[in-house]
């Protein structure tokens, strides 16, 4: 490994040319393709083999107008007054028939008509049906809606609109995450002591970040892409590309202060730390892709979307930076008088000033007592997190100032939580009779004097004469655990009550549909983490042939991810800072969080052990001297780690202060794991766990070690054959 990108770095720097205009062609190509065909991100969410869907899909065939994009109108009238005075119920009647006629709308329905007023007269709810999917609605169709809603608050009633016509998620960047990337602009600048270094890393991260996405969005054409997959690709791919970046460069700018010539230094920058870089990326993708293990599309597309981003990133580390570095040549090199240059050289006087090497020496004095407090600590943070409580998102989770939330709000106290959470049961025959088969079938629901249930309907038949739904409104919210017992209540008798009346029952709709994925996602949390960690485990092995290296690695990362859902359950269920953090109510966290914090959060974790322990191996493989090398290899990675770890955290705390509630907990959890698992974990409780272990940390069984191919990470073949050998027989000593 550490030979073929050797060559490759060199082949970069030598032909910069080439490789520079490669990438702009790249560009172009995917800038060109995204002006052209624009991006069709999809907000529809699929549950394959769930009953839910199961009855969307026979829905959409017998009854479509059940399945397209609903919006809502919510009319309230001023205080002392009704929806059935004159003059508000003549604005409203006015409002409904402007939004029958309004772009993409079948109909609308009158509420009075329909019997959608609440019992004390002052609201009323009017359905406006679109015969199509979300990712069909054009915004300029919402707008249309929003318009003539606005024009009727001007008679004094509060008008305002709701529904599914509304996504939960999409890509949006606001001042939070320009003032994350300015700290990371600074964290650069500092750590690197130059502006041409800072900027380089910079401008090879948003390289790699800008083909990602509009690459994401032209694959939008072909291929079903949620609109939340952007939002984790730009969090991931900005975060691992600046990072892996700095490690690169910052190996170059040490061997550049020790006299190395640019080429050589560039080569070996991307054999070595490239190594580490190209290793570090796997372990991100494995733990990315490892989302379709779920099973859910939408799930599956944001992981492997972020995958991608991260796979770009290292292909621009291993082969643009080199050009880039080419172009810059010597001026890289800090000046021999400069704090930068002493510091790269790693002069007595240097290291004697270095927090990475003193904070090691301190921890691994008594490594033992390090170990028992960080593991005490991360517990204790951890504990919230046995009261992690999931749901899906809904309006209800929207920012308070939007309309569709205000909606949510107004239908909850005027017609009770449950008309937000409707559930729908569809009745489909082998024959004919519907009605009757459906009448049934909510007579038996109806006998089982469910307590939280406030309402059944009457039965609505389908165009196709097989199929009838009947909505049961129950009296807790969509997210609220009453109704998921309620769902598995009903699901629990309708198969005796549907073999009663001869057809099939399927308890389906948004609201039974997020109880299954949230389900779906229960239950695929140990198998997902059991085939990212084995898959990780197994690329760690290879990388440091060890045994106590990949396990120690595992054991830190469940402390981390432990700490990281323990902030998330303080903040958005307890209501702990939620008023700092903007989270407007507290409650549930949404199902598909733990499984994407899992997933990136691991993935990251084993970039900074990677980072650390590659360093300290190959101090090792040198020397043979077990203490000095993990000492060592802190000087030299602690100032990239404490780096990279500010920068994550600054991108990713960035992102806390979006609106999309979908989003905020994941980016506050890996906040907060990206902060524990490389200033406790990696930086602490490491050091200390290999000085406890002592030379045995890198031991092997002799017949895995000859049985295991050598990946060579740390460049040892770079080294003369007699070099190679000692250092060959260094290792081998402990085994």
């Amino acid at each position: 490994m550490a030979t073929l990108l050797y060559s490759l770095g060199r082949a970069a720097y030598r032909r910069r040319g080439r490789f520079l205009v490669g990438w702009l062609m790249l560009i172009a190509l995917v800038g060109g393709g995204m002006a052209t065909y624009g991006s069709h991100l999809n907000s529809e969410a699929t549950i394959p083999g769930s009953q839910s869907q199961q009855g969307i899909d026979v829905l959409e065939k017998s009854l479509p107008s059940s399945t397209g994009v609903t919006a809502q109108l919510v009319f309230a009238a001023p205080k002392g007054s009704t929806v059935d005075d004159p003059a508000h119920r003549a604005v409203i009647e006015r409002t409904v028939a402007a939004a029958g006629k309004a772009p993409q709308v079948e109909k609308a329905v009158d509420p009075f008509a329909a019997g959608s007023v609440s019992t004390d007269k002052r609201t009323a709810l009017a359905q406006v049906l679109y015969p199509i999917k979300r990712d069909a609605l054009r915004d300029s169709s919402v707008t249309a809606l929003e318009d003539i809603a606005s024009e009727a608050r001007s008679s004094g009633l509060e008008v305002e609109v709701g529904g599914t016509v509304y996504s939960t998620a999409g890509l949006e960047v606001g001042i939070g995450e320009v003032v994350g990337l300015a700290v990371a602009v600074v964290v650069l600048v500092v750590t690197f002591g130059s502006l041409l270094a800072a900027g380089l890393t910079l401008l090879t991260a948003l390289i790699g970040l800008v083909v990602g996405l509009l690459g994401l969005f032209l694959v939008s054409h072909v291929a079903t892409v949620s609109s939340t997959a952007p939002s984790l690709a730009l969090m991931v791919g900005l975060a691992v590309g600046i990072d892996y970046a700095l490690l690169i460069l910052s190996r170059h700018r040490t061997q550049l202060a020790s006299g190395m010539d640019p080429e050589e230094s560039a080569a070996r920058a991307t054999a070595t730390a490239g190594g580490a870089v190209v290793f570090a990326g796997l372990t991100v993708i494995i733990a990315l892709c490892g989302l379709t293990v779920v099973g859910i599309p939408f799930l599956s597309v944001m992981g492997l979307a972020a995958a991608g981003t991260v796979l770009l990133a290292v292909l621009v580390a291993v082969t643009l930076l080199p050009a880039l570095l080419g172009c810059a040549g010597s001026r890289l090199r800090p000046k021999p008088d400069s704090r930068a240059g002493r510091r790269e050289r790693g002069t007595a006087d240097a290291a004697r000033r270095n927090g990475g090497e003193r904070w090691a020496r301190w921890v691994t004095r008594r490594p033992l007592a390090t170990v028992v407090a960080v593991v005490l600590g991360l517990g204790v943070a951890a504990v919230p997190a046995a009261q992690l409580s999931l749901a899906m998102p809904d309006n209800g989770t929207a920012a308070p100032e939007s309309t569709q939330r205000k909606a949510y709000d107004m239908i909850s106290d005027a017609f009770g939580p449950g008309r937000n959470g409707r559930l729908l049961v569809l009745v489909r025959t082998r024959g004919g009779a519907p009605k009757d088969a459906a009448t049934e079938v909510a007579a038996g629901i109806e006998r089982l004097g469910l307590p939280d249930v406030v309402s059944i309907s009457p039965p609505q038949v389908g165009t196709d004469g097989r199929a009838a739904i009947v909505t049961v409104v129950p009296k807790a919210g969509p997210r609220d655990e009453a109704t998921v017992r309620l769902v598995r209540d009903i699901r629990a008798v309708t198969p005796g009550l549907g073999a009663e009346a001869g057809a099939e029952v399927f308890v389906t709709g948004s609201t039974a549909a997020a109880i299954d994925v949230s389900d779906r996602l229960r239950d695929s949390l140990l198998p997902f983490v059991a085939t990212v960690v084995g898959l990780a485990l197994l690329l760690l092995l290879l990388v440091f042939r060890s045994v106590v290296v990949p396990l120690k690695a595992a054991f830190g990362f469940l402390l981390s991810v432990g700490a990281a859902f323990g902030a998330i359950v303080a903040v958005f269920q307890w209501g702990w800072l939620a008023d700092q953090f903007g989270v407007p109510a507290t409650g549930p966290v949404f199902s598909f969080m733990p499984i994407v914090l899992i997933a990136v959060l691991f993935g990251l974790a084993m970039d900074y052990e990677v980072f650390l322990v590659s360093r300290m191996r190959e101090e090792f493989v040198h020397t043979g001297k077990h203490q000095e090398s993990v000492i060592a290899g802190s000087r030299y990675a602690s100032r990239v780690v404490t780096a990279a770890a500010l920068i994550m955290f600054s991108v990713f705390a960035s992102f806390v202060t979006a609106e999309d509630l979908t989003l905020k907990p994941i980016a506050l959890g890996l906040a907060v794991g990206i902060a524990a698992d490389a200033f406790l974990t990696r930086m602490t409780l490491v050091p200390a766990l290999l000085a406890l272990v002592g030379a045995k940390a890198w031991w092997l069984p002799r017949w895995l070690d000859r049985l295991l191919p050598d990946l060579d990470v740390e460049g040892a073949r770079l080294d003369p054959p007699r070099q190679r050998h000692d250092d060959r027989e260094l290792v081998k000593s402990v085994r």
